[in-house]
Order: structure tokens, then sequence, then C-alpha cells
């Protein structure tokens, strides 16, 4: 599958058995499946099985790496259909082998009483640079491996309020604010609004809990991955608007770092908060000779 830009076509599903899809990556998103595709794409295998009810919360584990030139098979378990509340399970399939899993929960929608933190100042989101004008920014020190991705579709727009260096990563503080919104919109479906943000909720993510060791993900020596993902839907919105990803560490310890986020829409209501641990080892590297 090659990389594409409008995000419900890559977050797409084919059907071919009861409780049984298939979904696919792009080969050029990198040498395994991105995270947040997998969380995509199994909420939306749960959701062909739940016909009238919402979302409320999904609790995933990534157990092996996904392969990206291999479909993904996403088999469903029916779990249980209560008079308020519906739960399924997920298991994303590889090799014969689980590669991730999921249980997600379904609500009727109800009213209920309303409380929520309020949304942290932050800059305009049309005020910052996009991560391609980052890129560019660095004209004849760009390294190969980014200049091949520069023109790449990206099915997520990104706005990073403090940014890493791209090269020279620095110490920062453990709190950390990113502007998201959807490349090409989405139509108004609440199932496909609800993976497109749970797609955006693992992407620089894990950052957070490295910028306060002054690394990125590239940083020499680093082994990094999401081990375990968590997703609290609060309230419908529409994912193609621009939404600020407001985010904290709270620990890093034991090669492990947990990372905390809120997602606001620009006129300040709390949609959804999340919650992520990281692998974060660091091994020592060999000195050049």
């Amino acid at each position: 599958m090659a990389q594409v830009r409008d995000i419900t076509e890559l977050l797409a599903l084919e059907p071919i058995e009861v409780n049984l899809f298939r979904g696919r990556s792009p080969t050029t998103d990198g040498p395994r499946i991105f995270g947040g595709l997998v969380i995509a794409q199994a909420l939306l295998a749960a959701y062909a099985t739940v016909p009238d009810r919402i979302c409320h919360s999904l609790h995933a584990y990534f157990i092996r790496p996904g392969d990206v030139s291999l479909p993904v098979l996403y088999e469903v378990e029916r779990a249980r259909d209560g008079g308020t509340f519906t739960t399924r399970r997920v298991a994303a399939i590889q090799h014969g082998e689980q590669i991730f899993n999921l249980a997600a929960s379904f609500q009727k929608m109800e009213p209920g009483l309303e409380h929520q933190l309020p949304m942290p100042d932050a800059p305009d989101p049309e005020s910052l640079p996009t991560d391609r004008d980052r890129m560019l920014e660095l004209g004849d020190r760009m390294p190969a491996w980014m200049r091949r991705r520069l023109d790449e579709p990206r099915p997520i727009d990104i706005r990073w309020v403090d940014p890493q260096p791209l090269l020279n990563p620095v110490v920062k503080g453990p709190t950390k604010q990113v502007w998201m919104r959807a490349s090409q919109p989405i139509g108004k479906d609440i199932k496909m609004q609800q993976a497109v943000l749970a797609y955006a909720s693992d992407m620089a993510f894990m950052e957070t809990a490295l910028r306060v060791h002054g690394l990125i993900w590239t940083s020499p020596g680093l082994q990094s991955a999401s081990l375990d993902h968590a997703l609290w839907f609060h309230h419908p919105s529409d994912f193609s608007q621009w939404h600020l990803y407001a985010q904290d560490t709270p620990s890093t310890s034991g090669g492990r770092g947990l990372v905390r986020g809120e997602m606001y829409t620009q006129d300040g209501r709390l949609v959804a908060s999340m919650a992520q641990e990281c692998l974060m080892r660091l091994r020592p590297v060999e000195p050049r000779t």
C-alpha cells in the first residue's frame, strides 16, 4: 500500500468473514507499522460489530512489531452486549501471532453531569511552522533519510509549540503542546472521527518522555517503542479542525516512560484523554574508529 494523504482511505478495512477484517499499512511508513494505525483500525473493526453505540474508552497493548509488507488481520470477540454498555476485544494478527490487542467499551449516548479541566493557553496553530517547514530550515544539514520523507503525504497536520531541534536535541521540561488536525476532510461519521483521533493520539506522544532527557527517536543508542495505550472519549468532535494535544510525563523509570495527554478543540472543549507507557532504553554507543 503506497503512502496516502486521505486518512479515511488509510484506515479502511476489508471485511473477510464474520468478526474478521483485513487492514493494510503504507509500505513507506518505516520498518514497522505505526502504532496509531493499528489502534484506529482495531477500533473500526470493533465498531463494525457495534451498530448503535459510541466508544467511550479503549485500552491496548503492543505485543510485537508489525510488518509493513503484510496485511493485518483483525479478529473481533463479542465479549458482551449489555443494556447500556457493549464490550469488544480485538486481536491484530500477522504471521499467525498477535502483534496487538485491544479492549473497547461502547455506550448508548446519554446526558450526564458536566465538568472538565480548562484548556491551557497556547499560541494559534496557524502561527506555527509545519513539519516540512522545520525540515527545510535545516538546508544542507538535512540528513538523507529526512530528505527522502520531505514530500511524503501527511494524513495529519502537526504544529509543535516548543519542538526539539531536529538534529541536536536538548533537555526540556516535562510538559508539551502540539496542535493537530486531519489534512483532508473526514466527514461527519462519529466512528471515523474517533478512529482518526485515535490514530493521531499516538503521534508526537512518546517524545514527551524522551525530551526530559534531551533525546529524540533518532538519538544514537536509543531503543524506543510504545508498550500500551489508553484512550477515553468525552465528547464527539470534528478532527478536520484544529485540536490542542496537551501532554505531560510524570515519570520515567526502569527503561520505561509514562505520558499523559488531553485533547481540546480550538474553542476549549476537552474531547479526549490519553495515557501511554513506552519503552526507552539507552545503550552505550561504540565510538567510531
